[in-house]
């Protein structure tokens, strides 16, 4: 994080920040995130991943092979963005693409062996870097924040299955 960034994201342990402002739930979502997006970005660079690396090799192994679209629409990652993350995972052998047999205008993407175990070892990455992220709850919180958070998220998105 720059400083500039940094200069973004009030530290609320300082005593100069109203009471009302620490008390927005919005607020501290916010800067939760901010500080979960740092760790987590961080956390995956120093074992050479990024967040969309996992997300799609994560995909491929529990919905299976898929179009870049069908693959763009499980992610979240923009159909244009998500070029560029299969040339990343192809390059290093991650994924494989292979012309759709029912229409060879597409590709069809499919999880190698070396992802499958690539996955794995950023499984690990991420729970080390959410214990860190949720040290100060025990197993019973983190488990209500989960569920709370999937709660509020599928309120607020469209069509989202409730």
């Amino acid at each position: 994080m720059t400083r500039a960034e940094a200069a973004d994201v009030p530290d609320d342990s300082v005593p100069q920040t109203p009471e009302r402002l620490r008390r927005l739930p919005s607020r501290l979502l916010s800067q939760l995130t901010t500080r979960s997006d740092r760790l987590i970005n961080e956390g995956l660079a120093r074992a050479d991943a990024r967040k969309w690396h996992y997300a799609v090799l994560a995909s491929l192994r529990e919905y299976g092979p898929g179009s870049q679209a069908a693959l763009s629409g499980r992610t979240g990652i923009y159909r244009s963005d998500m070029v560029g993350v299969l040339n990343e995972l192809t390059e290093r052998g991650l994924v494989e693409r292979a012309p759709d047999p029912d229409d060879r205008r597409r590709n069809t993407i499919t999880i190698s062996r070396r992802g499958r175990h690539r996955l794995r070892r950023l499984d690990k990455v991420l729970d080390e870097l959410h214990d860190e992220l949720l040290a100060p709850l025990n197993p019973a919180e983190r488990d209500q924040l989960v569920g709370l958070l999937t709660r509020l998220l599928d309120h607020h998105t469209p069509g989202r299955t409730r």
